[in-house]
């Protein structure tokens, strides 16, 4: 493997991309490029809810999945309906070279318990559990918070679909890494999956394969639907819950464990993969691929690493440089959070964002 971790690259980065890293990572994109163009396959989905003040945090999130990917992206974009006309005066002006569409959705819950939903953990935050009844002729569905920013390829993570065995239907990563600071393994008074739990900020679904499943569950013998089987979760659960609707997914995949992919850590990297020291050891081997900004570290002082690459890909303009626009200045601010301990492993947050800047300039190389 190679990447790009020393400043002088930022001033040779025209070079053709074997000279920049080496003739094996030049035809590792090549191939890559090839592949897509000789494979085409259906948009890849990917959904998000937005609510009160998060306008512009979804689309920075949006502007980080369309930078690098390479299929076609549509988007489903469930928000409040004083939201909708500023996404579509944003969104209409994103340069998407044809690869990207959206859709606007109202905030939608079933009627004779849309209260109750609603009032759930955050502000919409629980419509992403029906999404699947939903967008009824989507077979498939990447669902991401609001604060996700993707440092390399939607198409990758995309690709973990076929990765699932006969028996999967979803993939979310742990928690935690670490069961001495896990919240899970510490305080849940519910069932929950695994040793840590599971963290739904990013869940790629195989919506298919959910809708058709028979669910066990601990509230009747009998196997229930997606559809069936969630308000009687909430009204067996909800005084023992804390975090809403990834409870209740923990709770359901707790029951039927066989119908989860786990992803590895650096796929959704939290602050908590950090603060305490560094624990998401695939991250420090090959950098995050999608960071996680939650409990709002994008907004406020506390991790100013986060911080750092939030307001780099918010103020990157389509079309830059992303050398000289993006990762050089990064890098830079990076380097003034070393007194935190996110900011002393400062290099996992861009190692792989830089890399997916050299694979996509040989991507274009080939392409010309």
């Amino acid at each position: 493997r190679c990447f790009f971790l020393s400043v002088s690259f930022w001033n040779s980065y025209w070079m053709l991309p074997s000279d920049v890293c080496g003739m094996n990572c030049f035809w590792e994109a090549a191939f890559r490029y090839d592949y897509m163009k000789t494979h085409p396959s259906e948009k890849m989905h990917l959904a998000v809810v937005a609510c009160g003040e998060r306008l512009e945090e979804t689309v920075t999130m949006l502007r980080s999945a369309i930078i690098f990917s390479v299929k076609p992206l549509q988007f489903h974009i469930f928000a409040e309906d004083q939201l909708h006309e500023s996404f579509k005066d944003i969104l209409d002006d994103f340069p998407y070279e044809g690869k990207v569409n959206y859709t606007l959705y109202p905030i939608t819950f079933p009627t004779d318990s849309a209260a109750e939903w609603k009032k759930l953990f955050k502000p919409c935050a629980s419509q992403r559990l029906f999404l699947p009844l939903i967008l009824k002729n989507v077979d498939s569905l990447l669902y991401v918070d609001t604060d996700i920013l993707f440092l390399r390829p939607v198409d990758d993570i995309w690709s973990f679909l076929g990765k699932f065995n006969s028996t999967q239907i979803a993939a979310m990563a742990p928690e935690h890494e670490e069961p001495r600071i896990g919240w899970y393994n510490r305080f849940a008074r519910h069932p929950y999956y695994g040793v840590t739990g599971i963290n739904s900020g990013v869940m790629l679904m195989n919506m298919t394969r959910i809708r058709r499943k028979y669910f066990k569950n601990d509230m009747t013998p009998v196997r229930l639907q997606w559809g069936e089987i969630l308000m009687p979760l909430l009204k067996k659960y909800k005084l023992n819950i804390t975090w809403g609707d990834q409870d209740l997914l923990n709770i359901m995949f707790f029951h039927n464990p066989e119908s989860l992919y786990v992803f590895p850590c650096q796929w959704n990297y939290r602050p908590d993969h950090c603060i305490y020291g560094s624990n998401c050891k695939e991250a420090e081997e090959e950098g995050i691929f999608i960071l996680h900004g939650n409990r709002g570290v994008y907004h406020d002082d506390k991790q100013p690493t986060f911080r750092a690459v939030y307001e780099a890909i918010k103020n990157y303009s389509f079309g830059d440089d992303l050398v000289h626009s993006l990762l050089q200045p990064l890098e830079l601010e990076l380097r003034k959070t070393m007194h935190t301990y996110c900011g002393r492993v400062y290099k996992v947050f861009i190692k792989q964002l830089t890399k997916s800047v050299r694979d996509l300039y040989a991507r274009r190389s080939k392409g010309r």
